[in-house]
């Protein structure tokens, strides 16, 4: 896999005036004025409507332990804006732009786990003052939501990862191969980034075929191939210490690549680069097939890879239409109709063995991924004209 160098993180010294988490009241006759009363075991939003523009949610802790708050897009994934640890009893506010259309407002008791979802329409208003954002405030809120994600991604991918580790060294190797594909999803959906950092990617996610001389193999394939070993011929299990040494060796540099990627910061070319890089990773790995060898699971990969490469693009998606409607027009219908392509070999909360694709929905795939990749090629030079 091609390591995007491009995306290490540099400082961009913007401020973040379209989300920011003040502690400054709302007004309750304000229909954009929000209240969110977090507590273990509910996420109440004073309203399930509110006008386009710039909301505010005052956001108290009614529970017993540390809370934050997420506004997210209807996909569950682009993070519009956040509060994070708000203690019991405590009150934070969050300020974000948001367009009209349909959103989740979360909030994760614990801070942890995939939180409690409350249902946020958002209309569409008159107000243009209301509604208007500047390139400076877009350009804001495309970083701090992407930076959320990545970080929010990177938490999903260290908490079932351990999950993971955990049964596949007690030897639960159903379990473990049901996992698998959930938790890599989390890895699929930040590669780009996680690559950036050319001493993880070798450990972590190396496949056999590329393995250089005297490289000692590690990290999730290496697991993969031991819990399909169907696949391979005169194949010897992994004994019971070695699985559990490989095992702690990738939970390691998963708590490592955490660390690192907490607090990350990005520029707008960054995200932008990142997008097309994560639809260069289904171009050149997840299409041939070869990238869940032994488990056949590269559907989810694939959709992964998709998933990070669209949450990006939405991110710059309301400077991108001020720019350059016609390609915003143009990148929403490519990535609609490369996920109709991949809805179709949907099987329960999972994708159909990539074996079991058809040469033509292979080609089929394959020549929509290369749709939407040229279009995307002129995203960066678009939202940076």
């Amino acid at each position: 896999m091609t390591l995007l160098r491009a995306l290490i993180p540099t400082a961009l010294a913007l401020p973040l005036l379209a989300a920011c988490t003040e502690n400054a009241p709302t007004d309750p006759g304000d229909p954009r004025a929000l209240t969110v009363s977090s507590t273990d075991t509910e996420c109440r939003v004073s309203a399930a409507e509110a006008p386009a523009g710039n909301l505010s949610f005052a956001v108290s802790n009614e529970g017993t332990g540390v809370t934050e708050f997420y506004l997210l897009a209807d996909d569950g994934l682009r993070i519009l804006g956040e509060v994070e640890n708000v203690g019991p009893g405590l009150e934070r506010s969050l300020v974000v732009t948001v367009p009209e259309g349909s959103y989740l407002a979360v909030c994760k008791p614990g801070m942890s786990g995939e939180g409690i979802r409350t249902p946020l329409r958002v209309t569409a208003s008159d107000d243009r003052a209301a509604v208007s954002v500047d390139d400076e405030d877009a350009i804001a809120q495309a970083i701090d939501g992407y930076a959320a994600y990545v970080e929010d991604q990177s938490d999903q991918l260290l908490a079932k990862t351990e999950r993971f580790v955990r049964l596949y060294s007690r030897g639960r190797d159903d379990a473990a191969r049901a996992l698998y594909p959930d938790a890599r999803t989390h890895w699929e959906r930040i590669e780009t980034v996680a690559e950036s950092f050319g001493d993880l990617d070798p450990k972590m996610d190396a496949r056999e075929a590329d393995l250089e001389p005297g490289q000692r193999w590690t990290g999730w394939h290496r697991l993969e191939k031991d819990l399909w070993p169907q696949r391979a011929e005169d194949y010897t299990p992994l004994s019971s210490g070695q699985r559990r040494a490989l095992a702690a060796d990738l939970l390691a540099n998963t708590r490592t690549l955490n660390d690192r990627l907490d607090g990350m910061s990005f520029t707008i070319d960054q995200i932008a680069n990142g997008s097309r890089g994560l639809l260069e990773e289904v171009a050149t790995g997840k299409i041939t097939g070869e990238e869940e060898f032994w488990s056949r699971t590269d559907l989810w990969d694939f959709q992964a890879n998709v998933d990070g490469a669209r949450v990006a693009y939405e991110g710059l998606k309301p400077l991108l239409e001020r720019k350059d409607p016609q390609l915003a027009d143009t990148l929403d219908a490519e990535f609609a109709a490369l996920q109709t392509l991949l809805d179709a070999q949907r099987a329960g909360d999972g994708f159909v063995a990539y074996g079991r694709l058809s040469p033509s929905e292979v080609k089929g795939l394959a020549d929509q991924v290369n749709a939407l990749s040229e279009p995307l090629s002129d995203l960066t030079a678009a939202i940076l004209s």
